[in-house]
């Protein structure tokens, strides 16, 4: 793996994907699909899809056709679905392309059906069902007479049938229980009226660790893809491996005299003669500007100094005197012995390991490897 071009760059296990994907199959014993949105939760959408596809995932869920266009652009041949929003302008090239899109309103069904008498093909789509997560969905109560008025429309054929949860990260809760005897009932309603359609899902990566109830037909983990928990209070069990690395060259090292400023503002002085280094990595890349951060240098935790600047970020080396320019620097990842984890640096932003990972900027090369 050369990065010597590289001055900060994301490293991303293929193989990790890989052996994640092999790990919810063998778990759910269902269909895979690989929710690969915002870039493939920002470790780079086509290479993610591309392995999951060799490990067995069937599926790609993305949250935008132009995702969906852009995979089907560069040769993914997986079945492909957007979980969001689609706009009726862009139905035909659904078709066009074998993409499967969500309906969830009536109005929006009738529009898609006018944009689709434009092209040969019928549009594929899953209806999505509101149990309780307050987002997009058609009310239980509407749906049968829905899919009964749909069967009469040559252009749409609602080829499954689903719903997300929004509290599977936490099992206690009743939270979820409640949402699946909501679809359950109306699944058996469905079926009782010849109106069921193909296949059924639910499960997100929570819903995967904690509810085998919901697995049905196919199951849509994201997170856990990657390798990362879906909450502190929900963990992945034994035999996940997070797949990324974020690293830095240190690209200068000085000595500083004592009262010395660091950064705009000063808001850091050196109190006696201090090494100060500098990655080249701010919040330009995703590097939070916040006080208090840390990264890896010589398998060691060593100290951001000064405010985050938008390129570039200073570090505090006394710890470290064997530290020199060219150095490799962990912000996320594993170091010799020291790992700064995704939920980690979560934590310390006051965010989840979600918009860690999905906050990292397109312009890091990702740099691939299967292990």
């Amino acid at each position: 793996m050369n990065t010597h071009a590289y001055s900060t760059w994301l490293e991303v296990d293929l193989g990790a994907i890989k052996n994640n994907i092999q790990q919810i199959k063998r778990l759910t014993q269902t269909e895979v699909m690989a929710v690969i949105k915002a870039n493939g939760y920002g470790h780079g959408v086509l290479e993610v899809a591309r392995a999951a596809a060799e490990a067995g995932a069937t599926w790609c869920g993305v949250a935008r056709m132009e995702e969906a266009l852009n995979l089907r652009a560069a040769g993914l041949a997986s079945e492909m679905m957007v979980l969001g929003y689609t706009p009726p302008a862009l139905i035909p090239e659904a078709i066009k392309n074998k993409i499967h899109v969500a309906i969830y309103d009536v109005e929006m069904a009738r529009a898609y059906a006018a944009q689709a008498r434009r092209t040969e093909g019928r549009l594929k789509a899953h209806l999505k069902i509101e149990t309780g997560m307050g987002r997009l969905g058609m009310s239980p109560e509407e749906a049968p007479f829905f899919l009964e008025d749909t069967q009469s429309l040559n252009q749409i054929e609602i080829t499954g049938i689903f719903t997300h949860f929004a509290r599977a990260d936490e099992p206690q809760s009743g939270a979820t229980e409640a949402q699946l005897f909501v679809f359950n009932q109306l699944l058996e309603k469905l079926k009782k009226a010849s109106l069921l359609p193909g296949m059924v899902h639910a499960a997100n990566s929570a819903a995967v660790i904690n509810f085998p109830q919901a697995y049905f037909d196919l199951v849509r983990p994201g997170i856990a893809v990657f390798g990362l928990d879906p909450s502190p209070s929900t963990q992945l069990p034994e035999g996940f491996r997070p797949a990324l690395t974020w690293k830095a060259r240190l690209t200068s090292l000085q000595t500083l005299p004592p009262g010395h400023g660091v950064s705009y503002g000063s808001v850091y002085v050196t109190s006696q003669e201090e090494r100060i280094g500098v990655i080249p990595v701010g919040y330009g890349d995703g590097f939070r500007r916040l006080s208090g951060q840390e990264v890896l240098c010589q398998g060691q935790r060593v100290k951001v100094v000064g405010r985050v600047c938008m390129d570039q970020s200073m570090l505090q080396l006394d710890a470290v005197p064997e530290a020199s320019a060219g150095d490799e620097v962990v912000l996320l990842g594993k170091q010799g012995d020291e790992e700064i984890a995704a939920g980690e640096l979560a934590e310390r932003w006051e965010t989840i390991n979600y918009e860690v990972v999905c906050g990292l900027a397109d312009r890091l090369p990702r740099v691939y490897f299967d292990e």
